[in-house]
């Protein structure tokens, strides 16, 4: 049975026993409740105890890749901001569309006030939760005084900052001192990345554990809001797909009828394998058979694409997070939605290719805006069906983008 099925199997059977134990209306399975919550408990700090050494890693390797590569041209320098672009239109129009879908999302006050007693017994913290800084606390606090500080309090964002300048400044180094610290960041990434997949194959358990706590305090509210989760957040990446076409049109010159039968392949095959990189060679096709782009797109700013330019990042990372604001009763201001579209933004470049990676990263995201850890393993556990969309966004936008580049290069697409 594949990874994924076990998840869902762990999150419905975990979602039905929470809920019939409520009930039954026995302190003792209240007891046993709680026990199964600490087994996922510990399964999200698994996870939180990659995150740092992990975005350190791939950032720092990432920077400096991205430099070596800026050699080839203009191509290569004009890139990064169209991935820019995608991806910040891509958080703010989420932040613009979700909540018309979120807000009809009905949480009882005293469920949402049970899940974050809940939480916050689980994490030894205070119900309240900790004091948000203001918006020009948020801008000055970009810049950390103290790096080490950012990563121990999960501040991922100006921890992103520092290590974003740390590898540009290592770019100016002399080869030979910059490749072995280099390295050191490189074998960090891939150790890891085997311990991330170490945590992956227990997921289903520490699912389980959070489903049957979720379960217990939800009843079978609980199944209705995961299943609007998902359907608000698979509504929202569809459109987005969509919306790309008129991009592609209006900005790289494609023909509509032309874009459409170039990304149809790859789009299929993205849909049906959850892998970008399983369509590039669909990608590669469709641009040079179809939109007739030139090769240092086709053979540089493409592959470059798919290594990168993960456009689904701010998507979920704003329907996740307004999502669980409104299941655990937690409101959320435009400061701190604003500064979570830059921190995905950012992040999205140094995503690792696996399942739900994504969402790993958040973990520590949610514990700075005031929100449970045990969120994203909420998240993950329902990830299988938007994940199919959010593949088919991130190769639909693969080929807009491309499609800009070569048009901006003197050789727009026909």
């Amino acid at each position: 049975m594949r990874s994924a099925t076990w998840v869902l199997l762990a999150l419905v059977v975990g979602l039905a026993l929470g809920a019939g134990a409520a009930a039954l209306h026995r302190p003792s399975l209240a007891t046993a409740v709680s026990g199964f919550e600490a087994v996922g408990t510990l399964w999200i700090n698994a996870i939180r105890m990659t995150v740092v050494p992990l975005v350190v890693a791939l950032v720092i390797t990432g920077v400096v890749s991205t430099a070596d590569t800026r050699r080839v041209g203009r191509l290569g320098a004009l890139a990064v901001p169209v991935f820019l672009m995608f991806l910040l239109a891509g958080g703010v129009f989420t932040l613009l569309v979700a909540p018309l879908s979120l807000d009809r999302l009905v949480i009882a006050p005293e469920v949402a006030a049970n899940l974050r007693s809940g939480a916050a017994a689980t994490a030894g913290a205070a119900t309240g939760g900790p004091q948000m800084p203001g918006l020009v606390q948020r801008i000055v606090e970009m810049v950390p005084a103290n790096p080490v500080k950012a990563a121990a309090d999960g501040a991922m964002l100006p921890l992103v900052v520092f290590t974003l300048l740390l590898g540009l400044a290592l770019t100016r180094l002399e080869p030979g001192r910059r490749e072995a610290l280099v390295g050191v960041f490189q074998s960090v990434a891939d150790a890891m990345m085997v311990l991330v997949h170490w945590v992956l194959m227990v997921a289903p358990i520490g699912i389980f554990g959070l489903a049957v706590a979720l379960g217990f305090r939800m009843g079978a509210a609980a199944a209705g809001a995961l299943l609007h989760y998902v359907l608000t957040l698979s509504a929202v990446l569809l459109i987005y797909i969509v919306a790309l076409y008129p991009v592609a049109v209006l900005v790289g010159r494609a023909g509509l009828r032309t874009f459409a039968t170039a990304a149809a392949p790859a789009q299929a095959v993205a849909f049906s394998s959850r892998s970008s990189l399983a369509a590039l060679p669909a990608m590669i096709a469709g641009a040079t058979d179809r939109l007739k782009l030139p090769s240092p797109v086709t053979g540089f700013a493409l592959p470059l694409a798919v290594s990168v330019f993960r456009v689904n990042v701010p998507i979920a990372w704003v329907v996740g997070v307004l999502f669980l604001g409104k299941l655990y009763g937690v409101p959320l201001d435009i400061a701190q939605m604003s500064g979570l579209i830059l921190t995905s933004t950012l992040i999205s470049f140094s995503v690792p290719g696996i399942p739900s990676a994504s969402l790993f990263l958040l973990a520590p995201v949610l514990v700075h805006l005031g929100l449970p850890a045990e969120g994203v393993g909420i998240l993950i556990a329902v990830d299988a069906i938007p994940d199919l969309f959010k593949t088919m966004a991130n190769v639909t936008a693969h080929l807009a983008s491309v499609t800009i580049l070569a048009r901006y290069q003197g050789n727009p697409a026909s």
